[in-house]
């Protein structure tokens, strides 16, 4: 994979310090400062909470382990990295940098935290980093023109970046397939996640969002984390929403498995999962994505009128909150640099909000998409008790089959997950390609 990447990446830098040059000019700063971040200290403790990198440090540079560290830009010369190698025996202490990126920064290296702070550029400077912990030596003021501008341009993904997501994807497949084979063989939800984990080669800090891991009725919890250790006395159904990591962009997949002998469940997903595609299928420029998200709902309602759950049209369905009740959450996000990419709701670059259709609260993404664009495709059925007991108290409860409900409420819920990029043309679906490849 270093080839491919070692021949994308020079566009890559070049279109990242174009989008700097324009976002500090707007601002009004003479040079960019990200700082790769620290480790945030526990609590009355000596230790730290796992290191998170700055997501803007690593859209340059593939470098996820190198806490204290920064990039200095000043538009027209060569970025600098200042990278932080401390003289450490308690530690793993941070690789020199190497490989295909190298050569086009100034490195420098230094031993702590302070010492480069002391390398960075003096005068007005726009500085990406998180206000806690503090940094010493350095105002961080993080200017909302330079972010909006850079937030915006992030949602359009480079060649180089479509390349990393790939992998992240073929990672997050190989994974979900030994997540599948180790619920047929009845593991605990603690075991199918430990197999998940060994398959993706990577530990859970270094995955991009803590995994769901869930079987029969915890489907229905919609960030189920809890992983029971002992496996249930019998397995009927499967959600596991999980991703994998590459040089810090994310995977973010979802798949729902019915166990041997539960046939209706089983058509249960193989409708949502046809519906799901159709979706991904509309990945195109000029959607706007609210109107796919309403479309899903739609749609949905068809799912549960065709299987028996409702008697009511289509429309009288998702009008009523019916379909919300089932399908409670949105249709999916940008994803990228973070699972939950920034600038979905964005007006233009220069900021500005563009809001959620009425009665869809939990919206990730309100803008009409374009090509370099990707984002995650995730509608979802669930029997979430607490939502069918409001739904219980309304007019259209006449017009539910609760003996149907009730008897898939063993199951918990069905999610399906892609993650699709927008082109000029057709979409392409970068999970489904993996599991093709997996």
């Amino acid at each position: 994979m270093n080839a491919p990447l070692a021949s994308l990446y020079p566009a890559h830098l070049a279109t990242l310090r174009a989008r700097a040059d324009q976002a500090l000019a707007l601002g009004g700063f003479d040079h960019l400062l990200v700082a790769a971040s620290t480790p945030l200290g526990k609590f009355l403790d000596d230790q730290d909470y796992p290191f998170v990198v700055n997501p803007h440090f690593k859209h340059w540079l593939p470098l996820t382990d190198a806490p204290g560290s920064w990039i200095a830009y000043t538009p027209g010369s060569k970025p600098k990295l200042v990278f932080v190698q401390p003289r450490d025996y308690w530690h793993v202490v941070p690789e020199a940098p190497h490989g295909y990126w190298v050569e086009h920064f100034d490195i420098v290296t230094v031993r702590s935290a302070a010492e480069a702070a002391a390398q960075l550029p003096q005068g007005r400077s726009a500085v990406l980093a998180p206000a806690c912990p503090a940094i010493d030596g350095v105002t961080v003021n993080n200017p909302q023109a330079v972010l909006d501008y850079l937030h915006w341009h992030r949602s359009y993904k480079t060649p180089y970046e479509l390349a990393l997501m790939r992998e992240a994807n073929r990672i997050g497949a190989r994974a979900h397939r030994a997540a599948e084979a180790a619920f047929h063989a009845g593991r605990s939800e603690f075991g199918i996640h430990m197999m998940y984990l060994a398959a993706a080669r990577q530990i859970d800090v270094e995955l991009p969002y803590a995994s769901i891991v869930g079987l029969n009725e915890h489907g229905a919890v919609l960030h189920y984390t809890h992983f029971d250790r002992t496996p249930p006395a019998e397995h009927r159904s499967f959600l596991i929403d999980a991703g994998a990591s590459c040089a810090g962009y994310a995977s973010d997949i979802t798949r729902t498995h019915a166990a041997a002998g539960h046939g209706e469940f089983q058509a249960l997903v193989a409708s949502m999962d046809a519906a799901q595609q159709g979706y991904a299928s509309q990945v195109r420029a000029g959607q706007s994505y609210p109107e796919l998200h309403l479309h899903a709902h739609r749609v949905l309602a068809g799912v549960l009128r065709e299987h028996g759950f409702i008697r009511m049209s289509a429309e009288s369905a998702v009008e009523s909150g019916v379909t919300s009740a089932f399908f409670p959450h949105g249709l999916g996000h940008p994803i990228g640099l973070q699972v939950h990419d920034v600038a979905g709701f964005q007006q233009s670059e220069r900021g500005g909000s563009i809001p959620r259709p009425a009665g869809h609260p939990y919206l990730r993404m309100t803008r009409v998409l374009e090509p370099g664009m990707v984002v995650t495709i995730e509608p979802g059925l669930y029997f979430i008790d607490m939502l069918l007991a409001e739904l219980r108290e309304k007019p259209a409860a006449a017009d539910i089959d609760w003996a149907k409900v009730d008897a898939f409420r063993k199951y918990g819920g069905i999610r399906i997950e892609d993650d699709v990029v927008c082109t000029e043309g057709e979409p392409e679906n970068l999970t489904r390609d993996a599991f093709a490849q997996a």
